[in-house]
This record gives structure tokens, C-alpha cells and sequence, in this order.
């Protein structure tokens, strides 16, 4: 194999929760008394950390970026019902790669209780032998939690590979020097991510599989 390091992106790459995180922006601006942005505004900001996503979305509002925070995470735990499930051969994968010896990891925009609550529900924590969100680094795409997760685990860049599905992702990757993998399966499409420096691009879990354990 070539990687020893594989690191996943969450949202739109592990976990299909791209439709809910965009009706919750919505609700969150709906409860704040802000005019929503569009769907695809929406989508632009996912990977972010949410503070800063708050205050690119709504950037005539940033009196009421804190407002924005407490609304979203209130209505994703409570009000908004979006099925958002582990998309399919994510389990699958994770298990050959653990076989194989490969250091699994996460770097995700979420927060630290998101983000251990989500790999709980779906049974996934013991796959990641560690994992970044925006509440311990830098937001993407500042290279820190990938630089952080490579120091953590004594792993060369070019060991590494970063696994995301948004633009956001490929930059992250870009800039912590190492290999990006995209995926289709979440917010930016193939004719996007084709822009980037993304090594591959992937329309579901079978493909990178052939990739990663190649």
C-alpha cells in the first residue's frame, strides 16, 4: 500500500449529512430573523469551522454570528429531521484498511461533541486512532489539524493522504503538502473538484477502495 496515514473528512464524505447541515443553516437564519442564503451558498461553507462559516454566510450580520452558532446547533440536535446515514462501503473499507495496518484518522470542521457523539451512534470510534475537529485547530483550509494528526502519529506527508469532498478539502490537503483524494459523494462535483489538486476523484467507496488498497 502506499499510504500509512488515511485521512477522512466527515461531513459529505464519511457521513451523508450535506441536506441536513444546509436546512439547518436555513433554520438557524429563519429563527435569527436573517434571510437565507441559497442551497449551494450553503454547501460552500461545509468543512468550515461553524463560527466561521457563520461569518461568511452572513457577513451584514456579524453582530449575531454567536446567535447563528447557538441556533444551528440547537435545531440540528432538535428540530431538523434529516436522515443523514454512513454512506455505503464506509465500515467496509475502514475495517480492510485497519487490517492492513493503516493509521485511520479524522479532520473535520465539526465540534469535538458532534463529532464523538456521531462515531458513537454509528459505531465507528474504534476505527480513528485519532481525530481533529475545529474545537483543537485552526479551521480548514489552514493546514493545522492535518499537521497536528501527521506530528501526533509520526507520519511523513507523503505517507498521508486526505480523503474530502469538498474544495475546502483539497486545499486543506494542498496546503499541509500532502496527497487529496475527492469525493462525489457530498458537496462539490466532479467538473469542481477536477480544478483542484485532488490525485483522484471518486464517485463512491468500491472506487476508493481500488485506490486505497491497491
Amino acid at each position: 500500500m502506499r499510504y500509512k496515514c488515511v485521512i477522512f473528512d466527515w461531513d459529505g464524505t464519511v457521513m451523508d449529512s450535506v441536506p441536513k447541515i444546509v436546512n439547518t443553516i436555513h433554520l438557524a437564519a429563519k429563527s435569527c430573523g436573517i434571510a437565507p442564503v441559497s442551497d449551494e451558498m450553503a454547501k460552500s461553507i461545509i468543512g468550515l469551522s461553524l463560527p466561521k462559516a457563520m461569518q461568511v454566510l452572513f457577513p451584514q450580520h456579524h453582530e449575531q454570528v454567536d446567535s447563528l452558532v447557538q441556533a444551528y446547533k440547537y435545531s440540528y440536535s432538535n428540530e431538523d429531521e434529516t436522515p443523514s446515514p454512513i454512506f455505503a462501503g464506509v465500515e467496509s473499507l475502514l475495517n480492510q484498511l485497519r487490517d492492513r495496518g493503516v493509521k485511520i484518522a479524522v479532520a473535520t470542521g465539526k465540534s469535538r461533541t458532534g463529532l464523538d457523539r456521531l462515531m458513537a451512534q454509528y459505531g465507528l470510534t474504534e476505527y480513528f486512532v485519532t481525530t481533529r475537529t475545529a474545537c483543537e485547530a485552526e479551521s480548514k483550509p489552514h493546514p493545522d489539524m492535518l499537521l497536528q494528526i501527521l506530528a501526533e502519529l509520526g507520519v511523513d506527508a507523503q505517507q498521508s493522504v486526505m480523503i474530502g469532498d469538498s474544495i475546502i478539502d483539497m486545499e486543506l490537503a494542498k496546503n499541509a503538502g500532502i496527497d487529496a483524494i475527492g469525493m462525489t459523494l457530498g458537496v462539490a462535483s466532479k467538473e469542481q473538484l477536477s480544478q483542484t489538486s485532488a490525485c483522484h476523484i471518486c464517485d463512491n467507496y468500491q472506487d476508493l477502495s481500488q485506490i486505497l488498497l491497491a
